[in-house]
């Protein structure tokens, strides 16, 4: 199989096993304890049934959507993804470019390899950044100082991590944030010198956002040492009003998987709310995010823009969100599949492929534009 072959997103899925290590597939695919809500993403979403229509008249289609007041192409954005810098080299980079020609988002995620700088060197258009709360405000503060400086055009707050789900595969292989690098682990990435030759001619080895801003993180295991203990329970809605006195621009809330909780996002003042569940890798247990997006729609969809995220792999899954209340969709594994198996080439191919299936959707369920797409376009 090569790129001009693939026809979905598993396609390209096979072709990054195949080109990086076992153990970094791990990383990017697994879910906390059981995996049971990792799976429940995909399960929930490939169960609900979209009604066929025939002789409705739906030529002509137009997949443009709002999404925080500007005109995107496509009713998604790329999620961000840690450590995608690992997948390819300059990931991120390669990532936000693909993006920029899709027109739409890209979100750079704080533990990226690339920097917040790295990347707005290499775009013409302004993306968005992805910030985790740390106990360490000073650097909280720098990094939002950063993003501002980059002329980033939202800042998505993830606000589910305050203490790490455990994720069996990565304590296994010692691809933890950061890495606990084994010997195993050496072996099986040995086997792939080209991924090898390819990662080591990136910009970076190590998280660019960090690299040079904290005394003392000179090496993996500092690095290791200071993110472990960055973590912060205590973390309550006044620490999103103490972002909303450093950032004034558009922000989106991210990990939103409860009615009440939305409604607290909501008052908060930000532009949007993600309904996600970290992918699977944070709370096993929890509900799909899929089954949570229509309660959380119907209770503040008019006060608040309602985003999805969780188990998206095809154009039908976006065309399911849509219907049941998102008004766009956050794309994290389907696109970083694409950027593991060819970089750039591979982002775009998964962008294609996500927007080629949506359009067939919305014509074989008689739909012309993203604004008609509704729950009346599913069977009960």
């Amino acid at each position: 199989m090569t790129l001009e072959t693939v026809a979905c997103i598993d396609d390209l899925r096979r072709l990054a096993h195949r080109r990086v290590p076992f153990d970094v597939m791990g990383y990017y695919e697994s879910g906390s304890y059981s995996e049971s809500t990792l799976h429940a993403n995909l399960r929930d979403l490939a169960n609900i049934n979209i009604r066929q229509r025939v002789l409705a008249g739906a030529a002509n289609r137009n997949l443009t959507q709002t999404i925080l007041g500007e005109t995107a192409s496509l009713p998604f954005a790329l999620a961000p993804v840690g450590l995608s810098g690992l997948a390819y080299r300059d990931g991120e980079i390669a990532a936000a470019r693909a993006a920029e020609k899709a027109g739409i988002p890209y979100t750079l995620s704080t533990l990226s390899i690339c920097s917040i700088e790295d990347v707005a060197a290499a775009v013409a258009k302004p993306f968005w950044f992805q910030l985790y709360f740390m106990k360490d405000r000073g650097f909280v503060a720098d990094l939002i100082a950063r993003a501002r400086a980059a002329n980033c055009s939202a800042l998505v707050l993830t606000v589910d991590l305050q203490v790490l789900g455990q994720r069996h595969r990565d304590i296994h292989s010692g691809l933890t944030v950061p890495p606990r690098i084994r010997l195993a682990t050496i072996g099986r990435t040995l086997s792939k010198p080209a991924w090898i030759a390819n990662v080591l001619m990136g910009k970076r080895k190590t998280f660019g956002n960090v690299h040079g801003r904290i005394p003392g993180t000179e090496n993996l295991s500092s690095y290791r040492d200071w993110i472990g203990s960055q973590f912060d329970q205590a973390l309550s809605w006044d620490d999103v009003a103490w972002v909303r006195e450093h950032w004034p621009g558009k922000l989106i809330i991210k990990g939103i998987l409860d009615v009440e909780d939305a409604r607290h996002a909501a008052r908060t003042g930000a532009s949007a709310v993600v309904v996600s569940n970290h992918g699977g890798r944070q709370l096993d247990g929890a509900v799909s995010s899929i089954s949570m997006l229509p309660r959380i729609a119907d209770a503040v969809g008019s006060d608040i823009e309602i985003m999805f995220d969780g188990g998206i792999r095809t154009g039908q899954d976006i065309f399911r969100a849509l219907a049941l209340g998102a008004k766009s969709c956050l794309i994290g594994r389907s696109y970083l599949y694409g950027l593991c198996a060819a970089g750039e080439a591979g982002v775009s191919k998964a962008i294609d492929i996500l927007a080629k299936e949506l359009d067939v959707t919305m014509a074989l369920a008689g739909v012309r534009t993203i604004a008609q797409i509704s729950s009346s376009n599913l069977e009960a």
